[in-house]
């Protein structure tokens, strides 16, 4: 069932303009490139032919945090990157999203000492987290989509 059969004869859609919005937000998702280690591999192997980021509304990672909306972590986080990805955080526009891929950005992963952080939460919030050492691609389709039903249920109110 198309678009045309709802509508009807009447040539218009009612909607409100929250879902609207956040329709919009989910099909125009412009990752920033930040890949740290080897999870970084698995997030190229996304916008391959097999698995193919473009049916996200993804074309392309982008290099600039001014350009981009999400922030895919993907790998571990040393104690002299952290103040980088925060200042990359802060120099992207509201409303912003980050995903943290694989373990070691979730929480450390085997790297359990001091030169390492944690998990990326103690640096930025985090709307999804993605397990594995390193997750498969279709891990990261998987927090992609789950990031989507998120961004739908936001209310407009959050970002004023």
């Amino acid at each position: 069932m198309g678009i045309e059969q709802k509508a009807g004869n009447s040539g218009f859609i009612t909607t409100s303009l929250e879902s609207a919005i956040n329709w919009s937000r989910t099909k125009s998702m412009w990752p920033l490139l930040f890949g740290l280690s080897c999870c970084a591999i698995e997030m190229m192997a996304m916008q391959a032919s097999s698995y193919d980021m473009s049916r996200f509304g993804m074309e392309l990672m982008r290099a600039s945090p001014r350009q981009s909306d999400l922030m895919i972590v993907a790998g571990r986080v040393s104690q002299k990157m952290g103040p980088v990805l925060r200042n990359l955080y802060d120099q992207m526009p509201d409303p912003k999203w980050v995903i943290a891929l694989g373990d070691c950005a979730s929480c450390g992963g085997i790297y359990n000492n001091y030169a390492v952080y944690q998990g990326v939460d103690e640096i930025v919030p985090v709307d999804v987290y993605i397990s594995g050492c390193p997750p498969r691609p279709e891990g990261l389709i998987h927090g992609i989509l789950t990031l989507y039903e998120k961004v739908r249920g936001e209310k407009l109110a959050h970002w004023k």
